[in-house]
């Protein structure tokens, strides 16, 4: 069953799903007692209304991301979907896209070495938003997988935001992080920029990858260069003392497969098994947006560093 409230999307969606139930009133699948599980593609700023009502009619719920504008409403949300007993996932979606998993695996194992730093990109030219901000429209993303990729919180947080277009949004922003360990990220997020770029870069001390979610090749890329210390000691010029390693650029076979779709049967599983979705549940939404929250004041504090 699906709802929304312009007739020709309604209209659309029936034309591609022909048994599909259409409603202009989406109370009518929250009353609904054979509908066991909502997916709220909604305005941001209506996140928290519709998940809290869906779970309070007792529904698991797929919320995109983020899963609300403050920490506090996240943590009411993950709050009542547990006394509900019901499931309450978001949908920060590049958790399932396979090259980010293979970022993730380099880390883990290793192949890298140990992390020194990475930074993403994601930007175009548009499309413009009205109800939030470029950093709350794009940067979800890139956080959320950060904390995938380092399996924590950064610990401080900095930014500088502008509102180039003249509206009360800000339509780019440049994002600091300190993650544990003393890896620091970097992202860049704007809807004013002349190529659509969705990037990120981590190196390490063994070996670094870039991820690039536009490359027909593929969408990840090994490169084998990393840093040495030369064997001798040059007193009066410092800058022999490292010496850059270059070697081979490894493009590995990833099979395709629809982030979108994997994350859609990820929580279908997680439902016919009675497994809670750890890998997107409510509390990694409520890091995500506890982060942003603390981006946000540092915007509005003109690069003020926050600690979280």
């Amino acid at each position: 069953m699906c709802a929304y409230l312009d007739d020709a999307r309604l209209k659309a969606v029936k034309n591609l799903f022909p048994d599909i139930v259409t409603t202009k009133d989406y109370r009518e699948i929250l009353q609904n007692p054979k509908i066991d599980a909502v997916c709220i593609a909604t305005p941001t700023n209506t996140h928290y209304k519709f998940s809290k009502e869906a779970l309070e009619h007792n529904k698991h719920v797929l919320c995109e991301k983020p899963l609300a504008m403050t920490a506090e409403e996240c943590l009411k949300l993950k709050d009542l979907a547990e006394k509900q007993r019901k499931f309450l996932m978001v949908g920060h979606i590049f958790i399932f896209n396979p090259g980010i998993v293979e970022l993730r695996n380099y880390i883990k194992n290793g192949e890298l070495g140990k992390v020194q730093y990475a930074h993403s990109e994601r930007t175009n030219l548009g499309p413009f938003r009205y109800d939030v901000n470029a950093l709350w429209d794009l940067a979800p993303h890139d956080v959320a997988i950060f904390n995938y990729l380092f399996d924590s919180c950064p610990v401080n947080v900095s930014a500088r935001g502008q509102k180039c277009l003249g509206t009360s949004l800000e339509d780019l922003a440049f994002v600091s992080l300190e993650y544990p360990g003393n890896i620091l990220v970097n992202i860049h997020v704007s809807w004013l920029d002349p190529k659509k770029i969705r990037q990120i870069t981590v190196v390490g001390d063994k070996k670094m990858v870039v991820w690039d979610d536009l490359n027909s090749a593929g969408p990840i890329s090994l490169y084998d260069k990393h840093v040495e210390r030369t064997a001798n000691y040059y007193e009066s010029y410092g800058e022999f003392q490292l010496l850059s390693k270059v070697g081979s650029i490894t493009i590995p076979n990833i099979a395709f497969s629809e982030p979108l779709k994997l994350q859609a049967q990820y929580f279908v599983d997680c439902i016919e098994r009675q497994t809670p979705p750890t890998l997107v549940d409510a509390h990694k939404g409520y890091e995500v947006v506890k982060v942003l929250c603390a981006v946000q004041r540092s915007i509005d504090q003109n690069g003020m560093p926050v600690t979280l």
